[in-house]
């Protein structure tokens, strides 16, 4: 018998990651032979990326756009699978109390709040930016670490609008500590499975099981008519956000393959100057 797999996984305290935590707690894992330990990351996908350039966790979940810039950029990694493979919807928050800021238009020239360099937050506020014809290099940021960090920022001024998952703020703009005033869809499937380079070659037979239990585990969650109730409860959201966003998600049930739609993340990210050409080489082989 093989020696069990143990593996630290990072992903963000967020409802995407429903599939993981069932699956762990029902013991999917276990009955195969992983050992899968569960690190919480608020930081998003930042502190994952630094989580694995420094070896404290050896598998995340995090946003495709961040570990493809970062592997590309150097970091020991691969990508395993897409996980989520609809796209992320990025709710564009500003302070509560600013009532000069209505519409995206006003927030040109301003700050914007980022969890870290190379984050989710990061990234679609130049996405954003793009798309709103703004000169992408006049951009200003202030990393303030989280989400949490994010609402300090915008109610003491130190940023203007903060990048985050809508249904996750969603609380916290009908606690007034921010407004939501539009959103900023991500042009590519938003979350995947990355690992250590040398986790990779080490359980590759492994990976490719525990990656088979939590899509199977992601797809009774998305059939299970008590998921809505599971989701509210356990994430602190309203029954009717919790259902419009299962309506919107769709997890990569069949490990299905979106080569085209990294060749979309790649454009984007040599459009923006996020990453060079010569980082852009070959980039395929770089990234699986």
């Amino acid at each position: 018998m093989k020696n069990r797999m143990r593996i630290k996984i990072g992903g963000v305290p967020e409802h995407f990651n429903l599939p993981w935590r069932l699956a762990m707690q029902q013991g999917d894992f276990e009955k195969e032979n992983i050992a899968l330990h569960w690190e919480d990351m608020g930081g998003g996908t930042g502190q994952m990326i630094k989580g694995l350039q420094n070896k404290t966790i050896d598998v995340a979940v995090l946003l495709t756009e961040g570990i493809s810039r970062a592997i590309l950029q150097g970091l020991d990694a691969k990508i395993l699978q897409v996980y989520v493979k609809s796209p992320l919807r990025w709710g564009i928050h500003v302070p509560f109390a600013d009532q000069s800021i209505q519409k995206v238009e006003d927030l040109k020239g301003k700050t914007f709040a980022i969890s870290r360099e190379g984050s989710g937050s990061h990234l679609m506020s130049y996405v954003l930016a793009d798309q709103k014809g703004w000169d992408i290099d006049n951009l200003k940021f202030n990393s303030v670490g989280d989400v949490y960090g994010g609402l300090w920022a915008l109610e003491n001024d130190e940023a203007q609008a903060f990048l985050w998952e809508k249904y996750t703020t969603h609380p916290y703009t009908e606690q007034e500590k921010c407004r939501y005033i539009d959103e900023v869809v991500t042009p590519w499937p938003c979350f995947v499975v990355a690992v250590r380079g040398e986790v990779a070659e080490q359980y590759e037979e492994e990976l490719q099981t525990m990656l088979s239990v939590v899509n199977k585990k992601a797809e009774s969650v998305k059939y299970d008519e008590k998921t809505p109730e599971v989701l509210s409860w356990r994430y602190g959201l309203k029954l009717d956000d919790v259902t419009s966003w299962l309506n919107e998600t769709e997890w990569n049930y069949k490990a299905e393959k979106f080569d085209k739609d990294f060749d979309n993340v790649i454009k984007y990210l040599l459009k923006l100057k996020l990453i060079t050409e010569r980082e852009a080489e070959n980039y395929m082989e770089k990234l699986f």
